[in-house]
């Protein structure tokens, strides 16, 4: 055998020999890795139980600290619920107490109720057997004066019936002769009162025209907005102002009625504003009549130095000029105060030149001669004599005082300048036109309607309304009450009965509201 031929066996058992030695060599490295992740895995497995070991204990100890402090948690709220059991059985063992303290009371009470039961029930018996007694007594002592006068019982009645008819008989025919007498004069006052009112029937346009004010509009829608919301508007302006508004079906106008000149001005300035400016609600009204009211008081303080720069008064005090401008919202039989005071200074001055007096002198007491009618519906007295002290405080001349004072003759006088104030006073007043009776005690009337409501305790403010058909009364609701508010105008109207003399009847209204004022910031 060649070579040649032995190098394919050689090749092929070379290779089966290799082939062999590497499945063995691979099988012995399969079984070294096999042996090593089991190896492996062992030693996982044990880690493992170990680390569950480990959770398992701290998870017990966890537990075991959690346990014990719920049970302290249980045990501190068992205390104190134990404690809240003891006080509250304390506090129902107090109350218990209390009860039978209360119950013992009652029971002394009402042994004691039954006693006083006992002697009163006695007393109704002793008070009912000494009634019987004393009837008893006055039927035999009845029967004893029955048998000594000789009549019966009947027969006495009759004869003191007869005495008391007679004598009211008699009482009836006095007070019949008195009421006829009483009669006589007031129709005899009535008739004269008549005859006056028909003389002088043509001043009613007169004393329209002084007591009442017309306001124009620019439309007529603007009435709508005057009444406001079920009328609060036309209320705030009458209660803030006291005059009576009129909306009747005049075209594009208001009436405002009132006797007080000063409150009637006020209220129609304040409508004008209201009307041009728009905005018009209860609080903006307020506003208004507040700002206009300071606005007045400068125009009278401005009439006042006017009237004195006309006469040529200087050097006067300054409440003296203002007491002066007042006259202007003033009248005095239907003739407006300041203009009819102008005049008796114009009047004094001509006289005073003609007699060679000093002129200026007699025209200051002119104009000075009825300052007291500024003041004289808040002070008691004659306006002469108001005017006179108030002259005097102001330090007016001695002699001008004195003229003030004299001019109606309150004291007597006793210079030629007296006769002169009073001259020119007369003369003032009798020129033709220049007074009305009917004006002022149309006036005077609505007056005494307030005097006599703010003479009443808790009245703030009066208002005579409806040429005086009415009577406003705004109370503070802190001194009258709402029960107390039906009698106050009760007693009122009563009042008004027994101190006035008026035509038809008036109506009382007592206003009270309370009002609650806070400011948002």
């Amino acid at each position: 055998m060649n070579i040649s031929s032995m190098t394919p066996l050689l090749l092929s058992f070379v290779l089966i020999i290799g082939a062999i030695v590497g499945f063995m060599l691979r099988k012995k490295l399969v079984e070294g890795n096999q042996a090593n992740v089991e190896a492996q895995g062992r030693r996982i497995v044990e880690n493992a139980i170990q680390d569950a070991e480990k959770i398992k204990k701290e998870a017990l100890l966890q537990a075991k600290e959690e346990a014990y402090q719920i049970k302290q948690e249980a045990d501190r709220e068992a205390r104190l619920s134990r404690q809240e059991l003891k006080e509250e059985q304390r506090r129902l063992d107090r109350k218990l107490d209390e009860v039978k303290v209360d119950l013992e009371t009652l029971e002394r009470r009402s042994g004691k109720v039954q006693q006083h039961e006992e002697k009163v029930g006695n007393w109704e018996k002793q008070v009912d057997k000494r009634a019987r007694e004393l009837d008893s007594l006055i039927d035999e002592e009845r029967y004893k004066l029955e048998k000594i006068a000789g009549i019966g019982r009947e027969e006495a009645k009759k004869e003191l019936m007869a005495s008391i008819e007679s004598e009211a008989r008699m009482d009836a025919a006095k007070r019949l002769s008195r009421i006829e007498n009483e009669m006589k004069i007031a129709a005899d006052r009535k008739g004269k009162n008549i005859l006056a009112l028909a003389i002088a029937r043509y001043a009613g346009d007169y004393v329209a025209d002084k007591t009442v004010s017309m306001v124009p509009l620019p439309n007529d829608e603007m009435k709508g907005r005057i009444i406001g919301r079920e009328g609060r508007n036309i209320r705030a302006i009458e209660a803030a102002t006291g005059i009576d508004i009129i909306i009747d079906d005049t075209p594009e106008a208001v009436i405002l009625s009132g006797f007080n000149p000063v409150r009637r001005e006020v209220a129609r300035l304040a409508l004008i504003q209201l009307v041009s400016d728009g905005r018009i609600h209860p609080a903006r009204i307020e506003e208004v009549v507040a700002k206009v009211t300071e606005e007045l008081e400068v125009e009278i303080r401005e009439a006042g130095e006017q009237a004195t720069f006309d006469v040529g008064a200087h050097g006067m005090h300054v409440d003296l000029i203002e007491l002066i401008g007042r006259l202007k919202y003033r009248t005095s039989y239907g003739q407006n105060i300041l203009q009819h005071s102008l005049e008796v200074a114009f009047l004094c001055g001509v006289m005073a030149a003609e007699l060679g007096l000093d002129v200026k002198k007699a025209k200051r007491a002119g104009l000075l001669h009825d300052v007291g009618k500024a003041v004289d519906h808040e002070v008691e007295g004659s306006h002469a004599i108001i005017g006179r002290d108030l002259a005097k405080k102001y330090g007016e001349a001695e002699d001008i005082v004195y003229a003030i004072g004299a001019h109606h003759e309150d004291q007597p006088p006793k210079s030629v300048l007296d006769v002169l104030v009073q001259s020119a006073d007369a003369l003032s007043g009798a020129r033709p036109g220049a007074r009305k009776e009917m004006l002022q005690s149309y006036v005077k009337r609505l007056e005494d309607l307030e005097n006599i409501a703010n003479g009443f305790n808790g009245v703030d403010k009066s208002y005579a309304i409806q040429a005086g058909r009415d009577l406003r009364i705004i109370v503070d609701s802190q001194k009258v009450h709402d029960d107390e508010a039906t009698l106050l105008s009760r007693d009122i109207a009563k009042a008004v009965e027994k101190q006035l003399t008026y035509p038809g009847q008036i109506r009382i209204t007592v206003i009270r509201e309370t009002r609650a004022v806070e400011f948002a910031k």
